[in-house]
């Protein structure tokens, strides 16, 4: 069995229509990327909330299809072009895709990070690096974070200066759970990891007992039920976007215990005094340190 990919440059009016067009003359899978990418014209459509754009779209988009490669890619075209009432069949070019062990060249992908000083994120089919070193096994998943962002990588690298040792601690935004992991593998006396999605609470609880972690996870509401606002805790660490990090400002800093520390990340060198202003009513953050134009802000309560 091999494949073919199809690929159609097409006005953005026209690239949602055409690829369902494809998939029903008989592409096995579409997708859209930006024509103009790695071009100064090259154009996000993603960003933090109330930021987005009006549409999540390109001006000149790339549909790319996958067919089987004996398909007749010519009458695929030509059907879907009809079908959204093309008035002639868009040229196209076709690229073979060869076979390939694409779990073992996916798997390649993703090596051991080494993080800090002593920290090391491991893939299930790799061995440790140095098995003395603080270890997480992690798998890319649909969580966000496995220490490859500068963001995620900040917050660790914060946790492994101040280790929590004895100490209680909330990763807020918790995602696969790893900052969460770090800190109870650092001696934290306890962890709660909160997330809004669901999906993010399933996984970082794999994630905690596979690394026998004992972490307690929860949705914001059952947290709030469980944890009343007069809880406090030694160290709160968030590293979410700063559009959601200002708003939630007085709920987090209200989280943090007398003589604790507030950890935040997910905030652009250029986004930081913003989102320091917004904490300073609260407690007064500075830049702890950056990386890749992201920044990592703390501060403490005095005692």
């Amino acid at each position: 069995m091999g494949w073919i990919e199809i690929i159609i440059e097409v006005a953005r009016e026209q690239a949602e229509p055409l690829s369902d067009a494809l998939m029903d003359a008989g592409a096995l899978s579409v997708s859209v990327e930006d024509a103009d990418e790695g071009t100064v014209n090259e154009k996000p459509i993603f960003g933090e909330p109330g930021m987005e754009p009006d549409e999540a779209a390109w001006d000149r988009s790339r549909v790319v299809a996958l067919a089987e490669k004996d398909s007749d890619h010519q009458a695929i075209v030509a059907e879907a072009a009809a079908a959204i009432g093309l008035a002639e069949v868009p040229s196209h070019t076709v690229r073979t895709v060869e076979e390939q062990d694409w779990v073992r060249l996916t798997q390649s992908q993703f090596a051991p990070i080494h993080i800090g000083k002593n920290i090391w994120v491991v893939p299930s089919w790799h061995d440790a690096p140095d098995p003395a070193a603080l270890v997480l096994e992690l798998d890319p998943g649909l969580a966000f974070g496995t220490g490859s962002h500068p963001t995620t990588r900040l917050c660790m690298e914060w946790l492994e200066v101040h280790a929590p040792a004895q100490k209680t601690v909330l990763d807020y935004g918790c995602g696969s759970g790893i900052l969460a992991m770090v800190a109870s593998k650092l001696g934290a006396r306890s962890v709660i990891g909160v997330d809004i999605d669901p999906q993010a609470i399933e996984s970082a609880h794999f994630n905690a007992e596979r690394n026998q972690c004992q972490i307690e996870f929860a949705l914001p509401e059952a947290f709030g039920e469980a944890h009343p606002a007069s809880e406090k805790f030694d160290v709160v660490v968030a590293n979410i976007l700063s559009s959601p990090l200002k708003l939630m400002a007085p709920m987090l800093a209200g989280r943090v215990a007398a003589g604790g520390s507030l950890i935040l990340s997910g905030v652009l060198a250029r986004q930081a005094e913003e989102v320091s202003a917004a904490y300073a009513p609260f407690i007064r953050l500075s830049v702890w340190a950056e990386h890749e134009g992201w920044v990592a802000l703390s501060g403490s309560l005095p005692d």
